[in-house]
């Protein structure tokens, strides 16, 4: 892998990592919080798992497929609360 091609591929793994970890504020509804905590705890766990294989198998891991791992675990744990919403619509 050249240095360009490196690049992107780390590029692309930090921002499945960002995408995994970047879930949205929840409503003030205490099931809304609960779920926000569950979705953003398994997702956390997702990604340490796959970076710890890649630590342990330095040489063998694709950053390539790293990023496409942390991609699918996370559309298996979608947001599936309702986001808190600020006071000009916006969500976080």
């Amino acid at each position: 892998m050249n240095e360009r091609t490196e690049k992107a591929a780390v590029m692309d793994l930090l921002s499945a990592i960002v995408a995994a970890l970047d879930v949205p504020l929840p409503a003030l509804a205490e099931a809304d919080e609960r779920a926000y905590h569950r979705v953003l705890q398994r997702r956390a766990s997702d990604v340490r798992i796959v970076l710890r294989v890649m630590l342990r198998h330095r040489g063998h891991g694709d950053l390539w497929e790293s990023a496409s791992e942390i991609r699918h675990r996370t559309a298996e744990e979608p947001v599936s609360y309702t986001p808190f919403v600020f006071k000009d619509g916006g969500t976080s």
